[in-house]
């Protein structure tokens, strides 16, 4: 199956995740600042990775703008942000970024990433120290407050090939039919 990967990352994360489906696909990788100069009809399947931000997939309005030509491809979406995997909040996240009819065309992941400080945009670190300040003034913390305090107020990695083992099995389980 002919795989194109398509990505958006900011710090890298998404980036090591694209990287590491590609690897295992044998997909071509694109940024995608390159990606919308490329023509993906010779593809069988698109994967598009973008990162969590402010409730949303980081360019995805670029992917679902796409999807009507791509209706005869497999369609995979992964996102990346700085909650664990097991957190409960990511389904519905996931969910909100889609519509009832997007998502039944679609299969979407999630892959733990993390925080680099060192590599955000003054911008997005503007925003996450008006997060931390905002959940730090909030009465009656939570404990996933306090965890989340406590997660975001350094750079981290929580990265792990083993995130992208349900997108392999994916193609694999596609292969096989």
């Amino acid at each position: 199956m002919k795989t194109a990967v398509i990505y958006n990352s900011q710090t890298g994360f998404t980036k090591k995740y694209a990287e590491w489906i590609s690897e295992a696909t044998g997909a071509d990788c694109f940024e995608i600042g390159t990606a919308k100069k490329q023509d993906f009809d010779r593809y069988d399947a698109i994967v598009f990775g973008g990162w969590a931000c402010a409730g949303r997939i980081s360019k995805i309005s670029w992917f679902k703008s796409n999807m009507d030509k791509w209706l005869d491809k497999m369609l995979v979406v992964f996102c990346t942000g700085g909650s664990p995997a097991e957190s409960p909040e990511m389904e519905a996240f996931l969910s909100n970024n889609f519509s009832e009819l997007e998502r039944e065309k679609l299969h979407v992941f999630y892959c733990p990433g993390g925080f680099n400080y060192d590599k955000m945009s003054a911008g997005s670190k503007l925003m996450m120290k008006m997060f931390q300040k905002m959940v730090g003034v909030k009465q009656d913390k939570t404990e996933a407050d306090m965890e989340m305090l406590k997660m975001i107020s350094h750079s981290y990695d929580i990265s792990d090939r083993k995130y992208i083992e349900p997108i392999i099995k994916l193609f694999h389980d596609i292969a096989d039919r």
